[in-house]
């Protein structure tokens, strides 16, 4: 009784905090949906969305325990939201191999990991398929004679109605257990074929830009063919990259580059280009503003400022095909106008709820893990300091100060994204403290401000004059990558984890950072286990392609493969996930070890 006692006070205290419990319980529900091997029915999803009902009329009517209810509610409306997000977005997937003629409508254009480029189609009609059976978007990659119309700007473009002919499959599952599910990925892409081409790609009707989702991405392609016109080729790729999105013109080995550095996170639309761009602008307007005495005395300048850098950051979100960081982001900046603190644990939590409601499969991807993970030890740290600050420091220069908040950012962010990137990535970067603390500073400085000049000259002919700026920075980001990249020691593979070690991790940190009371020093005792768990735990011993045509064995720490070519990306997945860079940077042609 007493131990019973002692629990119902410790989760009294908790009270207080009870929203911000809510974003872990809903997705604690969309885990569940996801971690089960069947899709429920309609008499289980009936009967979890009845529980809903009883259990919120349950809480209205006792509550001393409402808190449990209403997380219990949020748990199983997680789970619905999920399975309603799955079937909103169901549509045809091939089930077999075919060859022949594929129609359909551009409506995405981009480069896949082994440096081909590819076209995302809907309107689709393939050749012996009835309309049924059809799926809405498929992805074709581009070779032989496909790849080379393709380079050619004026060649392809987003609207287009194409006529190919290609090679098309039902898309792959994980290449081994617990691996990444890219069925599941392309199922919420609405993917539901790929295929490449070698011929020609015929067009039959010009680019037609109806619809809001078009026109973006239209306006996306015409940026990045600006950006590229007006740069130097490597300079206008990563230019186009950190602005739109797009991809498509970056050579592998300066992604190699950037990854092997830990500043791939730059190309990455994410907050923390968001960030740097609506500060820039909420700045620029709020400046301007104070320059007149009259408004800035009459009117609200910091809503103004606010609600400018949102209508900004919303238009960066439509052109760049936005992420899980920049709506997070976005939805945060909305706390200004509403006079809220943005640096706050509750602003976090509406954010990641808002994101998981929208997008609940977002849940499983490294975008959500790692975005989430940095803004709430920001928030802690910064929390921290306020509360306890630094006597050396609150005495030096604001210079001083600024070099110090640098250094702390980028040492929190990366302290609290390691763990999950080691995880997705199979990689440890030594040098990315250094890296960021170098190139960081700069992307805000000088690649972003010239990013909104550019905008804002280029109806005036003469965005040219930003390009010019950008290219500074670009230029510097690139060779302290180049350098910095060529380092020996400067990344270490780390061997994938099991499912629960992450889990356990996200878990741990979460109580950690939110429970009251000595209560959360489980959540550290529970993350330490995590990372002895993830040590102590061994690889597959046996490892076979769904294909049967290679088969891969563990053998003194070294994966032995039972042929030299062929089955190349399960290949380079099992060696990935085994912790071995053993991949050419530049190619990325696969070193087998060979039986």
């Amino acid at each position: 009784m007493a131990a019973a006692a002692l629990m119902v006070e410790a989760f009294a205290v908790q009270r207080e905090r009870v929203f911000l419990w809510v974003p872990l319980a809903f997705a604690g529900g969309i885990g569940a949906y996801f971690s089960l091997l069947f899709e429920p029915g309609s008499m289980l999803i009936g009967l979890v969305a009845a529980s809903v009902v009883t259990l919120a009329g349950a809480a209205l009517l006792t509550p001393r325990f409402a808190p449990f209810l209403v997380l219990t509610v949020v748990i199983l409306s997680g789970f619905l939201t999920a399975a309603s997000r799955s079937h909103f977005v169901a549509g045809p997937v091939l089930e077999w191999r075919s060859y022949g003629s594929v129609q359909g409508r551009i409506i995405h254009m981009d480069k896949s990991a082994s440096d081909a480029k590819r076209l995302t189609l809907d309107r689709v009609v393939m050749e012996r398929l009835p309309p049924e059976d059809t799926p809405r978007r498929v992805r074709v990659s581009l070779h032989g004679d496909a790849a080379q119309q393709g380079t050619e700007h004026s060649a392809l473009e987003i609207g287009q109605t194409v006529l190919l002919t290609a090679n098309m499959s039902p898309t792959n599952g994980p290449v081994e257990p617990e691996g990444f599910d890219f069925r599941r990925h392309a199922w919420f892409l609405k993917l539901g074929g790929f295929g490449y081409t070698r011929t020609e790609v015929l067009t039959l009707s010009p680019a037609k830009r109806s619809g809001v989702a078009l026109f973006t991405s239209s306006l996306r392609q015409e940026i990045s063919q600006a950006v590229q016109r007006d740069m130097a080729p490597e300079l206008g790729a990563f230019a186009t990259a950190v602005t739109t999105g797009d991809r498509s013109a970056m050579p592998q080995e300066v992604l190699q580059n950037l990854r092997r550095t830990n500043l791939a996170h730059l190309l990455a639309i994410s907050c923390v280009h968001m960030g740097l761009l609506t500060g820039f602008v909420f700045a620029l307007v709020r400046g301007g503003l104070a320059l007149v005495p009259s408004l800035a005395l009459r009117l609200p300048t910091k809503k103004i400022a606010a609600v400018v850098a949102m209508v900004a950051g919303a238009v960066y979100l439509a052109i760049s095909g936005g992420s899980v960081a920049t709506e997070r982001a976005l939805v945060m900046l909305l706390a200004v106008v509403l006079d809220q603190r943005v640096l706050s644990l509750r602003s976090v939590a509406t954010a990641a709820l808002i994101v998981l409601v929208l997008r609940p499969e977002a849940l499983v991807g490294p975008g959500f893990q790692m975005s989430f993970a940095a803004t709430i030890a920001l928030v802690v740290a910064f929390r921290v300091l306020k509360d306890r600050p630094i006597a050396w420091l609150e005495r030096r220069s604001r210079f001083v100060k600024s070099v110090a908040g640098v250094v702390i950012t980028s040492a929190v962010a990366g302290l609290a994204t390691a763990p999950v990137a080691a995880a997705h990535f199979n990689q440890f970067v030594h040098v990315g403290l250094f890296t960021n603390l170098i190139a960081v500073p700069v992307m805000g400085a000088i690649v972003i401000p010239g990013a909104v000049l550019s905008a804002l000259l280029a109806p005036i002919g003469v965005g040219w004059i930003g390009l010019k700026v950008m290219s500074v920075g670009c230029w510097w980001i690139l060779q302290v990558a180049a350098f910095f990249a060529s380092l020996n020691g400067a990344v270490s593979g780390v061997p994938s984890p099991p499912l629960w070690v992450l889990l356990l991790i996200g878990i741990g940190g979460v109580i950690a950072v939110l429970w009251i009371g000595r209560g959360k020093w489980a959540g550290v005792v529970a993350m330490c286990c995590a990372l002895f768990g993830w040590g102590n735990s061994e690889r597959p011993d046996v490892l076979i392609a769904s294909s049967g045509g290679l088969v891969g064995f563990m053998h003194d720490g070294t994966r032995r493969l039972s042929r030299e070519k062929g089955e190349g990306f399960a290949a380079k997945n099992w060696l990935e996930n085994d912790g071995v860079l053993s991949f050419d940077a530049a190619t990325w042609q696969i070193t087998y070890p060979r039986v």
